[in-house]
């Protein structure tokens, strides 16, 4: 048996397209549906053969849904919202797979219809690529998908999307969004803006500098070039709409950066290895917990 009969995947890029391979592999919906701006990713989709149906007109990818997940920018989920909730059906669930979930509960809970479920989401996966042809059915295996359904959510309705995670091969966790958006902006939105930052600074060099660094770049570098290669508007809504938390964070990085200015000026080795020493206990702790090999 199905999970359900019909979903819409609002927005089919990285993660959107994932969610459709996983889906259609493992059975879980009827049919699939994409709505998305773009009448490009629209036909790549269909082209792929991850979805069944494919509109860039919202209303009619989510007509009869009985899931809608917004895989959309941030800053687009009130508009998207607003222009599908004459046409959700009643007792529809309503997700979403945004990395920052107080904005979402703001911009998308109150336009939502009486009898429709809102249960947001964030699978913690993802890939520096982008667009219909990004994703893999693979994605979600053995990752964390945190849920924060805002107080009040129907029981049964985080149950079937936390059902419908666990069936592509998320873990799950339930939080309060906003302890979700605090953790999240030290585990992922601080090394972004981090990553931004260097590589911006490697290409604010002269130019015959900025090509050695290209030439000879170590495999740190590299790794920084890959999270700032990134998706750069949805990182930029990132960043506006995770502002409190991303500023608390970005000022604890700030002042541990000095103190660590102030232990190679003044040759102070052994702080220095007393803060390696620690940082190696926390890449053995996520190799523990599988998150890495």
């Amino acid at each position: 048996m199905t999970m359900f009969d019909k979903i819409a995947l609002i927005g089919i890029g990285l993660i959107g397209s994932s969610i459709a391979r996983a889906a259609r592999r493992n059975g879980l919906a009827g049919s699939i549906a994409v709505g998305d701006a773009s009448e490009a990713h629209c036909q790549k989709a269909l082209a792929l053969g991850i979805c069944d149906s494919a509109s860039m007109q919202v209303s009619q990818a989510v007509k009869d849904a009985d899931l809608v997940v917004l895989c959309v920018p941030a800053s687009a989920n009130a508009e998207v919202a607003e222009r599908m909730a004459a046409h959700l059906k009643p007792g529809a669930i309503i997700s979403d797979v945004g990395s920052v979930k107080q904005s979402v509960i703001r911009d998308v809970g109150p336009l939502l219809p009486e009898g429709v479920h809102f249960v947001p989401g964030h699978p913690i996966a993802g890939t520096e690529f982008s667009g219909p042809e990004a994703g893999f059915a693979d994605l979600f295996q053995g990752r964390w998908c945190i849920l924060t359904p805002p107080t009040g959510t129907d029981e049964a309705a985080t149950a079937k999307v936390k059902a419908f995670w666990e069936s592509m091969g998320s873990m799950i966790e339930i939080m309060e969004p906003g302890h979700h958006d605090m953790v999240l902006a030290i585990t992922s939105h601080l090394p972004h803006l981090i990553a931004y930052t260097i590589v911006g600074t490697a290409g604010n060099l002269e130019e015959s500098l900025k090509g050695e660094v290209i030439r000879y770049s170590a495999s740190g570098f590299r790794d920084f070039t890959r999270i700032a290669a990134s998706d750069p508007i949805m990182w930029r809504d990132v960043f506006l709409n995770n502002r409190d938390a991303v500023l608390e964070m970005l000022q604890r990085f700030t002042e541990d950066l000095t103190a660590l200015q102030r232990a190679i000026r003044w040759g102070e080795g052994q702080v220095l290895e007393d803060l390696f020493t620690r940082t190696r206990a926390i890449r053995k702790g996520i190799i523990d917990a599988k998150q890495d090999s």
